[in-house]
Parts: structure tokens; C-alpha cells; sequence
């Protein structure tokens, strides 16, 4: 093994429920096998490292790093910059026009002594990483690059489970628990959850299960209207399903003239392309990202579903709630904690042998946790809507399974 000199950590992307924790297992598990190891962390991301901008791991931090588990956000700062976007990096004056930006990142790093970079985000993070990696080593830098995968969608290809996505579903099954309430607030009440989840289902379709969980644990007082009925979800819609709207449109209304409430889950990113092709026919922009992704929350799924509902239900009112923004930035729970404690050990000890890739159970390899290699990581793993537990959940609230659609693209 050969011990790093200097590590570096960075945060990037939307936050997930772990940032905080894998920043405090890092400075904790370096901190365990060598206090010699220099540590600084750049500071908003990729950002901090193109400008040179960093917090250094002072003796007071490392002993104060347990503390970092029992937040949520990252305490080192995000932001969402590709390094490979050159027009985005010299609009944000991150870089100077006809500079490369990866290789400001790469100098940067040299001149900060570093040997060792973790990096802690989703698939463009990770794919960031994979990128700035590929740099190096053509290069000949001599750096390492060692991710860890976050992302509450879960949707991270072939890692079996990413860090945070536990602590979401269960963030936002809480959140609705409130929200529920509200069924009595009016007549005839439709409430849309939208759930973060762009491409994949499986935090809408977990959210609903953990939320199902906690109405299991209820006493109920039907006589004067107290009833599950009334708080349960009616459906669930992500995007790897196909959903016959006018079908369901009359099964949502015998529930809403049964129980005078409908709960709906639905994914941010049900229905997408269906709006999308709306926008464009009526000649509106569609607002994208750096990454070139559809602004999500600007295009407004859960108004959209809530209005193509509305009137087929005989709804009086319409309430639309997004959990994301309160999932995504809980602290993490035991079983996030657990995940990223294996995750961060290893980690660590892949920057020893000096072993570049993504920390997480390696689908294709026996779902053994390792390494594993960037070029084989990328996003969009659809949800399998044939997993047994969401299929009961479906089967338990009456809802067509629907047939599997591809959400690839």
C-alpha cells in the first residue's frame, strides 16, 4: 500500500441524505489509519476546485467530524458545473475564454499537492469524475479519482443501491404524513405528491411503501370520518409505467365518491414527454439544465397531473405537494449509515492501493461492493416495476400494474 500524501473531498450535484455523513466518515476513517494525511475539501464542488477555493481539515475539524452524521446537506457546499460544458464554465467565470476547464481542474489539483480526490455525487458527478479521471491519466498527472454514489433516485448504473436513497423514501413518507391532513380541509379533495425522480420510479414507488408503513401502525375512528381510507394512496405513477389515464380516471372517481379524498404519488418525471410535446406544440422554450436535463420543476409535473385528474374526478380542489426539497436534505438514517460507513472504509482503502471508480454493490459482479469502473457508470437505471414489493403495493390499493415502458432516453 502506499499512503496519499494529500486528499481532497468534493460534493457536487442536488443534495441526497448522506453528503454530510460520507464528508464526516472520509475525514474520520483517514483520520483513524494516518493523522499525517493532509485533508482539505473544495468548497461548492467543482466549482471550489476550478477557483482554487478550499477548507482545510484542521486537527479541530477531524475531531469534531462525527458530528457531521446527524446533518443533512453537505456542510462543504454543492454546485452543479460540468467540467466538459466549457460554455457553461466560462459564462459562470469560473474559467477565461479558451481555457480547458479540466485542465484548470487538473493544475489546480497539482498545485494543491493532492494525490488523492474523493468525489461524492450522482451520475453527473460521477460522470464529471469519470471524465476529469480520464484527463489525468492521459495526462499523466498521478491522481487517483474515488467516487461515492448519491442520489435519492436510486438510478445509478450497476450500483445496487445508492447512498441517501433510504433515508428520502423514508423523509418523504413523513412529509405526506402531514400533508394528509389536509383531505379534510375540503370536499372532494384531490392531493398530488410529486416525488423527486426524473427518469426512475423507485423512490416515488418506496416513498409510497414507507408511507403505507406508518398508516399500518394507526388506529382508525371510521364512525366520525377518521378512516385509512381517506389518507391511503389511490396510485402510483412513475415513469417506467404506462398509465391509461381515462381508465384510471374512473377508478380514482369511484374511490373520491366513496371516501370524498384522492391521494395520488407520482414521480416528477411521469408524464414528462406527454408535457413536453405540449410545450412545444403551443411553442414554448423548454427550460434545460447545464447538463442538458429538463428543468423539472419549471415545467411542473404534479400541476400537470393535477389538472388532467381534476375535472374527471369531480374534484372541488386540487392541492399539488413536493417532498423533494424536504427528503433530499434530512440527515441520514441507520441504514443510510451503515451503507455509507462500508462505503467510505472502502474508499479509503482503494486511495491506498491506489484504485480508481465508484464505491458500491457491483449489480454485474455479485453485488460484491468495490470499485467499480467509471466508464461503466452512468444514470437513468429505470425502476423495475416488477420488483414483488411494489407489485403488492399496487395489488393492495387496486391499481393496474400497467405494461413497462422505456424511460432510456
Amino acid at each position: 500500500m502506499s499512503k496519499p500524501k494529500k486528499v481532497a473531498l468534493l460534493t457536487a450535484g442536488g443534495l441526497a441524505p448522506c453528503l454530510s455523513s460520507a464528508v464526516g466518515g472520509l475525514i474520520e476513517r483517514y483520520t483513524e489509519i494516518d493523522p499525517t494525511i493532509e485533508i482539505i475539501a473544495y468548497r461548492g464542488g467543482y466549482k471550489g476546485l476550478l477557483l482554487g477555493d478550499s477548507y482545510n481539515i484542521t486537527p479541530e475539524i477531524r475531531e469534531k467530524a462525527p458530528l457531521l452524521h446527524r446533518f443533512g446537506g453537505s456542510p462543504i457546499g454543492n454546485s452543479r458545473v460540468k467540467l466538459t460544458n466549457v460554455k457553461d464554465c466560462v459564462k459562470r467565470g469560473l474559467v477565461a475564454e479558451g481555457q480547458d476547464p479540466q485542465k484548470i481542474a487538473a493544475d489546480q489539483l497539482v498545485k494543491d499537492g493532492v494525490d488523492i480526490l474523493h468525489t461524492i455525487g450522482g451520475d453527473d458527478t460521477n460522470t464529471a469524475a469519470a471524465d476529469l479521471a480520464a484527463f489525468l491519466a492521459k495526462n499523466d498527472y498521478g491522481l487517483t479519482v474515488i467516487g461515492l454514489p448519491k442520489t435519492v433516485d436510486n438510478d445509478v448504473f450497476p450500483i445496487r443501491q445508492s447512498l441517501g436513497a433510504w433515508t428520502a423514501a423514508e423523509q418523504g413518507a413523513r412529509y405526506f404524513r402531514n400533508v394528509v391532513a389536509e383531505t379534510g380541509a375540503n370536499p372532494r379533495m384531490l392531493i398530488v405528491h410529486e416525488v423527486m425522480g426524473r427518469n426512475c420510479g423507485w423512490l416515488t414507488a418506496a416513498t409510497a411503501l414507507e408511507y403505507r408503513k406508518l398508516l399500518d401502525r394507526e388506529e382508525w375512528v371510521p364512525q366520525i370520518g377518521l378512516a385509512r381510507e381517506a389518507y391511503d394512496v389511490a396510485a402510483v405513477f412513475v415513469p417506467e409505467m404506462e398509465v391509461n389515464i381515462a381508465d384510471e380516471a374512473k377508478r380514482l372517481r369511484s374511490l373520491m365518491d366513496q371516501h370524498d379524498a384522492v391521494n395520488i404519488f407520482i414521480s416528477e418525471g411521469a408524464g414528462v414527454d406527454a408535457i413536453v410535446a405540449e410545450m412545444q406544440a403551443k411553442g414554448q422554450e423548454i427550460p434545460r439544465d447545464a447538463f442538458g436535463h429538463i428543468k423539472l420543476d419549471a415545467i411542473n409535473p404534479g400541476k400537470w397531473f393535477g389538472e388532467q385528474f381534476a375535472e374527471m374526478l369531480g374534484a372541488e380542489k386540487v392541492l399539488v405537494q413536493k417532498s423533494g426539497y424536504f427528503a433530499r436534505a434530512a440527515a441520514a438514517n441507520s441504514d443510510d449509515l451503515r451503507l455509507i460507513k462500508s462505503c467510505t472504509d472502502l474508499a479509503v482503502e482503494c486511495a491506498f492501493k491506489r484504485e480508481s471508480g465508484v464505491i458500491g454493490h457491483d449489480e454485474d459482479n455479485g453485488n460484491v461492493l468495490r470499485a467499480i469502473e467509471f466508464p461503466r457508470i452512468k444514470g437513468g437505471k429505470p425502476f423495475d416495476i416488477d420488483t414483488p414489493w411494489f407489485v403488492d403495493v399496487l395489488k393492495s390499493i387496486g391499481q393496474p400494474k400497467g405494461k413497462k415502458v422505456d424511460v432510456s432516453h
